[in-house]
């Protein structure tokens, strides 16, 4: 579906307008793991203020394609947010329900200010409005794997963005 050239362009593009929006700042990266962990690290490299990080760990999933709705904390942050420009980084936006429950938690933790980052979107899932400040790709409904994305824990590790098909 995308290249591994496409994905690394945009993702310089995004680390480029991090670096201007937040010049004479440090952001503080926050990662949801798993999948989100690989455009992180790519996304870091090419931001030119301070960058700090920090990882959590979220579950709606489980081995399923579809979010159930019933989002769980598995990690917690390290480090408190208060009073620092947070970015957390996602590897795909979709229905809304795990980022809206999230961004609403971190808020309470008195950030100085707390935007979305995410290399995915579906915009066609959402059922729960979440605004995205940067996004790398819009996609279609689709089941997409790599660059962190998974099938059941398999097919992070492929460079470019694939999508999974099912037989019926």
């Amino acid at each position: 579906m995308i290249s591994e050239e496409e994905v690394d362009r945009r993702i310089q593009e995004i680390g480029e307008q991090i670096s201007r929006d937040y010049a004479g700042e440090q952001v503080h990266l926050v990662c949801v793991l798993r999948g989100g962990s690989f455009f992180m690290c790519e996304l870091s490299k090419r931001i030119t203020i301070p960058v700090t990080l920090d990882f959590m760990s979220v579950s709606s999933y489980g081995n399923d394609t579809k979010s159930s709705g019933v989002v769980r904390i598995v990690k917690d942050l390290d480090d408190p947010l208060k009073d620092k420009h947070v970015i957390v980084v996602e590897d795909v936006v979709d229905s809304g329900r795990t980022l809206s429950y999230l961004l609403e938690m971190l808020k309470k933790r008195d950030p100085k200010s707390l935007k979305l980052c995410t290399l995915l979107d579906k915009p066609e899932r959402r059922v729960v409005n979440v605004k995205v400040d940067y996004t790398g790709f819009e996609i279609p409904d689709k089941f997409v794997v790599g660059y962190g994305l998974d099938y059941a824990q398999k097919y992070r590790n492929l460079p470019y963005i694939g999508i999974v098909e099912f037989d019926d």
